[in-house]
């Protein structure tokens, strides 16, 4: 790489980037395959609607960018496009005001399928590259790796076109900041856009939108200065969102989610009524804990019938385990074959809840297949988990998953192959593009689960011999979260101890390859983690050590989680009581600092902090962590009274304040609780903390858990306390006793 490379119309890097620049590209390994069709010298094109992305390994990229010098895997996919791309900070935004031009800021993420077509289609087209080239300073980010700058300008796309979703395109112009840095002003936002007006049946073409918009802003600067000024106060408001609230939530609040998800039940098919459907749309977690506190016979229902067809469509990896980000139609038929950590964690959430209560074979296999699915396919040699696996392989979307009669044939044999295909429905013409989706048709009987386990160990064999989809391997912090407590609850649910072991090493590798001077990171890129976390790591990292901690009774987690609980006030807590701000408050800020208010994928990363103070306040019985979630839930009080579906999962936090059980067992030694612990986990108690101590040790644990205060082993033998509301039921050694308290409600 030299300067003679530059991709075209780039103006001339500055020579310490161009000098780091030039390193990179000697130090790649000689077997290197760039992702870009550009490479030894001429343009390669590819037939077919699914380029295969990659050069062949040796080939020499024609162009390199910054984002070589990037560890984000989405970003170094970027690095050999004709686009002269910059990673997102000041550096980009200073030299767009020195050149006097617009940023084009692109946000997408590793495994999404429509970044990869406009990258095909737009970024790596010549001309279109030499307009952004030499009219734009053009900024790439990731996402997962900056979610405070996705969410500020998701912001911005949704005010202007009332949608979002990725890859997200935005047009900022740079200002002067309030806090003396630059800011980037929204003008013009939108997704994906074909590269030239009439493709793909969409009037507005990608060439044609970067030329109007760099003219607009040679031409009327001051039309573009006031539309982004308008933009951004509307960004600020959305993200800062309403007051506090004065009282706590009610429960009404759960019920009338139930009723809205009730009108919009798919009684079918499971989920909402709609195309597509993702499984974060149905609160299946809320829908159980309303059914167990109103004996409301639908809500259970709603919950367990979805969860079942989820686990018999395609949106479920059934060789492989786990599942696919989301399903194309109503049906949970023909998924989007990417698959995410944290759909993988909090689907396993949900069915631990699920079959905690209802152990049914298909939820229980959809269970255990699920966690072994997160182990075999996202677990990283250290023993963390990797984001997402891509959708495409071998330039066809699906083509790892999928199956021909013939495959199943030649895997399975003759009769396991034809009672495979029947049992999935496969036909000669195939299901999707000619393969066809491996979906159950119906519930294995008791007699053929055996058959289904052996016939998806052989497809797996053969699986695993084709090209897989990409793996963005970064950690990142939250989801690695939700994925241990995925694994912690599964095993307390079905007592499998490698899934505990794999939730136990995994959160040892975050404390120490995520912590840096004390302070908790976003992601490990390759060998780099050097962004600080935000609010919504802290807040399942913590989660995690809380489901650690009740499960092993290991006193280490719940240390563990006071102490990032601490941290999280520090850094996050607003001053005005409302709430958790999404990024720290000695971070640089993007627009406005956030106040997360609603889910989306993900949980609000405000919701899972207010289920972690109700737990901690449970757990320790300390005033101090009463307080902080009550306060926690009361700031999203008037938002619960009037868009209660916007929070569902802060709604878990309200449903446990309100019917808290606290369950201490004190004994001379610990190991005499096992007994007690298993008739604990033998019911289906979501509402309850359990702190299991020997007697010996609760002089040294008052400062940490003043509920332990007057609790001894009465003659010795082991003791249960049922306590809710600050008032206890008379102590028992019986563990019959014990378990009669357990079972009122």
């Amino acid at each position: 790489m030299n300067r003679q490379h530059l991709p075209p119309g780039s103006v001339a890097r500055p020579d310490d980037v161009q000098a780091r620049l030039d390193a990179a590209m000697a130090q790649l390994p000689a077997e290197y395959a760039p992702r870009t069709r550009h490479f030894n010298g001429t343009e390669h094109v590819a037939a077919g609607a699914h380029a295969h992305p990659l050069a062949p390994p040796g080939s020499q990229p024609n162009y390199a960018n910054q984002l070589l010098l990037s560890a984000s895997p989405y970003l170094r996919q970027h690095a050999h496009n004709p686009v002269d791309w910059r990673p997102w900070g000041q550096a980009a935004l200073a030299e767009a005001r020195a050149l006097q031009r617009p940023v084009f800021l692109s946000v997408g993420y590793a495994t999404c399928h429509w970044c990869h077509v406009m990258e095909h289609e737009s970024f790596e087209d010549l001309p279109i590259a030499a307009l952004l080239n030499s009219r734009y300073v053009p900024v790439k980010v990731d996402r997962e790796e900056r979610p405070d700058v996705d969410a500020a300008y998701m912001a911005a796309v949704q005010a202007m076109t009332g949608q979002g979703g990725w890859p997200m395109s935005v047009w900022l112009w740079p200002v002067d900041a309030a806090d003396g840095t630059l800011e980037g002003l929204a003008y013009f936002a939108g997704t994906y856009f074909p590269p030239h007006d009439g493709h793909r049946g969409m009037r507005r073409g990608f060439a044609g939108i970067l030329t109007q918009l760099a003219d607009i802003c040679r031409d009327d600067l001051p039309r573009v200065l006031a539309s982004g000024a308008q933009v951004a106060a509307a960004i600020r408001s959305q993200l800062v969102g309403g007051p506090a609230g004065m009282q706590l939530p009610e429960l009404a609040a759960v019920d009338a989610v139930v009723s809205e998800v009730a009108l919009s039940y798919d009684g079918v098919n499971g989920g909402r009524s709609w195309a597509p459907k993702f499984p974060s749309s149905m609160p299946i977690r809320l829908l159980l804990r309303h059914w167990l506190r109103t004996g409301e016979a639908r809500s259970r229902e709603m919950a367990l019938h979805t969860l079942r067809q989820m686990a018999l469509g395609g949106i479920r990896d059934h060789v492989g385990g786990g599942w696919h980000r989301y399903s194309t139609d109503g049906r949970w038929f023909a998924p989007h074959f990417e698959k995410m950590l944290y759909d993988q964690g909090l689907i396993g959430m949900a069915l631990a809840d699920a079959v905690a209560l209802a152990p049914e074979p298909l939820l229980t296999d959809a269970l255990a297949e699920t966690l072994d699915g997160l182990l075999r396919t996202l677990r990283n040699a250290e023993g963390a988990f990797c984001a997402a696996t891509d959708a495409d392989s071998e330039g066809a979307e699906g083509r790892y998953f999928l199956w021909t009669i013939a495959q199943l044939h030649a895997a399975l044999g003759e009769a396991d192959g034809a009672w495979t295909a029947e049992l999935i429905g496969a036909t000669p013409r195939g299901t999707f593009e000619g393969s066809n989706i491996f979906h159950l048709r119906r519930p294995p009987t008791a007699d053929e689960w055996p058959r289904l386990r052996a016939v998806r160990e052989r497809l797996r064999a053969v699986q695993v011999t084709r090209e897989p989809p990409l793996r963005d391997d970064k950690a990142v912090t939250a989801w690695n979260g939700l994925a241990i407590s995925a694994l912690v609850r599964g095993a307390q649910v079905l007592g499998e101890a490698r899934w505990l072991a794999a939730a136990q090493a995994a959160m040892a590798w975050l404390l120490a390859a995520l912590v840096r001077d004390g302070r908790l990171l976003r992601a490990r890129l390759g060998a780099e983690a050097r962004i600080p976390a935000f609010l919504d790591d802290h807040a399942a990292l913590i989660q995690a050590l809380l489901d650690l901690f009740e499960t092993t009774q290991d006193l280490t987690w719940l240390r563990q989680a006071e102490h990032w609980q601490l941290q999280q006030d520090r850094l996050f807590l607003a001053g005005d009581g409302r709430g958790y701000l999404a990024t720290a408050a000695d971070v640089e800020t993007v627009v406005a600092r956030a106040r997360p208010d609603h889910d989306g994928a993900e949980p609000s990363g405000n919701a899972v902090a207010a289920q972690n103070l109700v737990r901690l306040a449970g757990l320790t019985g300390q005033a101090r962590w009463r307080k902080a979630a009550e306060v926690q839930l009361q700031a999203f009080e008037p938002l619960l009274a009037t868009r209660p579906g916007a929070l569902t999962e802060l709604l878990l936090a309200v449903e446990q304040h309100a019917a808290l059980r606290q369950i201490v067992l004190v004994a001379a030694d610990r190991a005499a609780l096992a007994p007690w612990l298993a008739a604990v986990r033998a019911q289906w108690l979501p509402n309850a903390v359990v702190l299991a101590v020997a007697e010996a040790e609760i002089p040294a644990l008052l400062a940490l858990a003043p509920l332990l205060e007057g609790k001894a082993a009465l003659g010795g033998q082991p003791t249960a306390y049922v306590c809710r509301d600050g008032a206890c039921a008379l102590p028992t050694t019986d563990l019959p006793a014990f378990v009669a308290q357990l079972a009122v409600a």
